[in-house]
């Protein structure tokens, strides 16, 4: 039995949609203050006012994780609306595809600036609030694609991904003495608003490729991020935790063929 984080207070970034928002939901039914971050207004709205009624709030605010200042603009909402932070979801993330030859330096800066300075700028900005709260957590998003795998087209969002992993070991070292664990999940396919602009037959080839035979919920992404939120994970840091649905395991789609 997990003990309840009924009354804490998150920040989950990108969290007006796909796994940022499925995450805002895992936490706010279990009685988590959420406050999400997005750079669109409308879609922070949208969130919000479906995410109402739960048993935590879910609160917005427009900011953009590439900006150090409008990091710690976001804390100091979180900390001022719900009394502290406790947790902090680092998901924010964008994935434009680009060949390598095709790749330009501003292409290469946004991505990395959002995916991995994002990530970088979140945690320092959160730092003193999670120190106060004596049980502060980082869940990171990272991905299976740069870590574990790659796929055309992605190698710059690659990169980004297992920089985030990078960072979170020694991140775990440096703030362990404060009582805060850092840790990531990776998710493989998991059903979004970009994973159904990219196609349906791009997700029927996705599923074929997944011996659970079908494509992951946000919920499962959020499922995760939550353990990691708990008391009961306090002694797991620097750690990272694939939710694919074994999507990694084959070695050629020929291992799927008799299942």
């Amino acid at each position: 039995m997990f003990n309840s984080l009924q009354g804490r207070s998150a920040v989950v970034t990108g969290g007006s949609k796909g796994i940022g928002r499925g995450i805002a939901e895992t936490f706010a039914r279990a009685g988590v203050n959420v406050v999400v971050t997005g750079r669109n207004q409308d879609d922070i709205d949208s969130a919000v006012a479906d995410l109402g009624g739960l048993a935590g709030t879910v609160t917005g605010v427009a900011a953009d994780v590439a900006s150090p200042e409008d990091c710690r603009r976001v804390v100091a909402t979180a900390t001022e609306r719900n009394g502290g932070l406790d947790i902090l979801c680092a998901n924010a993330g964008i994935f434009p595809s680009g060949r390598i030859e095709e790749l330009t330096p501003e292409d290469i800066e946004q991505v990395i600036g959002v995916n991995f300075k994002g990530t970088v700028y979140m945690v320092q900005a959160a730092l003193d609030a999670l120190t106060a709260s004596g049980r502060g957590r980082v869940v990171i998003t990272s991905s299976i694609t740069g870590p574990i795998t790659g796929f055309p087209g992605w190698s710059h969002y690659g990169a980004s991904k297992a920089a985030q992993l990078g960072f979170l070991r020694t991140a775990a070292i440096e703030l362990a003495p404060k009582k805060i664990t850092v840790n990531a999940v990776l998710p493989g396919n998991v059903i979004t608003e970009g994973l159904i602009e990219m196609g349906q037959t791009y997700m029927d080839q996705m599923a074929a490729s997944v011996p659970a035979g079908k494509l992951g919920e946000v919920a499962d992404i959020g499922n995760a991020a939550l353990f990691f939120a708990t008391d009961e994970a306090a002694y797991i840091t620097g750690q990272s935790l694939v939710v694919d649905g074994g999507q990694i395991l084959p070695e050629s789609p020929e291992a799927l063929a008799d299942l």
